[in-house]
Parts: C-alpha cells; structure tokens; sequence
C-alpha cells in the first residue's frame, strides 16, 4: 500500500523563486536564506528517503482562481500542470507532472470522508507551488517526483480553522493508506511565518512567535490546531494565517513525529523563512 513517509514546510516567498531564476542565490544577502535547505537537498534525494510522490498543499495567489472561484480546498486531478504566468512570464521551471490516480483516490477518500474537495482538471500553478519544489529539488530538467497539488484558500476571508485543516491531513493519511499501489509519498505544507505585506503594520515579522510555532507542530500540535484565526492575524500579521495550511502536513503525519531538520531565516524579501522536515513515529 501506499505510505506517508515525511512531512516538508517551507515558505514559499516569490522573491526567493526570483533570486533562483536570475541567479542571485550566492549574493551576500540571499545565501543565509538558502543554506537551510542543503540538508533537505541531500536527505530528500537518497533513495530511502525519495519521494515517488509529492503531494503539496500550497496557496493560488489569483492565478487559477480569482473572486469568481474561491474553492476552500481544490485537488488537481489532471496529469500535469503548466507554470503559471504571474505578471512577468512564467518561471522556467519544469511542468508539473500529476499522479492522477492517487489524485482521484484522495478526491473520492476525502469526499467520502465528509471533506468537500473541489476537483481541479484544469489549471497553472502559480509560486506557491513551484518554489518550494526548487528549495527542495533545485534547478532540475524535470521534478524527480510526481506532484498533487492541494490549493487551499487562505487569502479570501473566510479561510478553513487550522482544526479544519488538521483533520483534512488526517482524512489524507488514511486516502493514501488505502491506495493499493506500493508509494513513498510526503506530504508538504508551504506559506508563512509571519509576515504582513499591507497597512500600517506592513514588514511585521514575529520571531517569538513563529518559533513556538515551529516548536509545537512536533510537541504540541493540539495548541496549534485550536488556534483561532484572530492570533494569526494579531501576532502573524495578515498573511500568516497560510501556516494553517502546515497543520494539513501535521495531520496527516499521525499522533507522533521525530523533527529531523528546521531553518529559520530573518528576512528574505519582507517575511520570515520557515522550514522544517518532520518523520512520523509509530
């Protein structure tokens, strides 16, 4: 059967996609931000550790869905998904190539399960979904690894509870449980720490914060799923309640966990840079 085998977050800041595409990775002000994940880089790719499949909880930033179409969580089901174009082309990066069967499993699983997905067979996958792909594989000819994409909306009031979230991850791991093909899958959550683009507050940045975040999603995960949005906003700042879509990995991971790496960076373009890789214990 299939498995889930490790959890990934990260940020997932355009201007870190930006500073891959143009090649600033080894200027002064972007290496500290990228050496954090080259311990991910060389555990990800050993080959107890490579993923068949990669599904990754991300959010759209209006380029699959703008105020016309706000699906609270969206599966894509298709068999591959172009880069989006956010403005300034898309980024030369590989097309996203699906594994549609699993992707309609965890549709059907979840659906099933009382979990209301919208099933997506047409879209671009916009910076959300893309950079954490570079963090973790670099500049590569294709992804290594198959890849579902879960969109959740986060940046249209309302967004699902962090319990809700939870409990999706949970509804997930036993999807992917019951897939009969023999799969190393993990699951990643991507978006956050704190940041706020907008407003008086705009460039907060709560360190404190964020790193009991981190701190909890290993040892305290039950705080984190009952945190209501209004924390998000008052100590995360505006944007930071996309970390709600971390607890997605988080549940779907089990009771226990073992963190195997963490990385935390002030500041890579206006926000905090989290990463952290989490293996379940049975």
């Amino acid at each position: 059967m299939a498995r889930i085998t490790a959890g990934v977050t990260s940020s997932h800041v355009p201007a870190i996609g930006a500073a891959i595409d143009l090649g600033k990775t080894g200027e002064d002000y972007w290496v500290p931000a990228f050496a954090g994940f080259d311990w991910t880089k060389e555990w990800i790719m050993k080959p107890e550790n490579k993923p068949d499949v990669v599904i990754l909880v991300y959010n759209d930033h209006a380029s699959a869905f703008d105020m016309n179409l706000i699906p609270t969580f969206a599966i894509g089901c298709a068999d591959e998904f172009q880069p989006a174009d956010e403005g300034w082309g898309p980024r030369p990066v590989p097309v996203v190539k699906n594994h549609a069967d699993l992707a309609w499993h965890i549709a059907q699983s979840c659906i099933l399960d009382e979990f209301d997905m919208t099933i997506i067979n047409k879209m671009d996958v916009d910076h959300g979904l893309t950079v954490p792909l570079s963090l973790m594989f670099g500049d590569v000819k294709e992804w290594p690894c198959k890849v579902v994409p879960l969109a959740v909306n986060v940046v249209t009031y309302p967004p699902p509870s962090g319990n809700r979230c939870y409990n999706l991850g949970r509804a997930i791991r036993d999807a992917v449980e019951s897939f009969p093909e023999d799969l190393k899958v993990q699951i990643w959550g991507t978006g956050g720490m704190s940041h706020q683009l907008q407003g008086t507050r705009a460039g907060l940045i709560n360190k404190e914060w964020d790193t009991a975040f981190l701190d909890d999603l290993t040892k305290n995960p039950e705080r984190l799923r009952k945190m209501p949005h209004i924390e998000y906003l008052r100590e995360a700042g505006s944007e930071g309640i996309e970390l709600v879509m971390w607890l997605i990995m988080r549940g779907a991971l089990g009771d226990n966990v073992k963190e195997l790496h963490r990385h935390y960076h002030v500041a890579a373009s206006n926000t905090a840079l989290g990463h952290i890789v989490l293996e379940p214990v049975e």
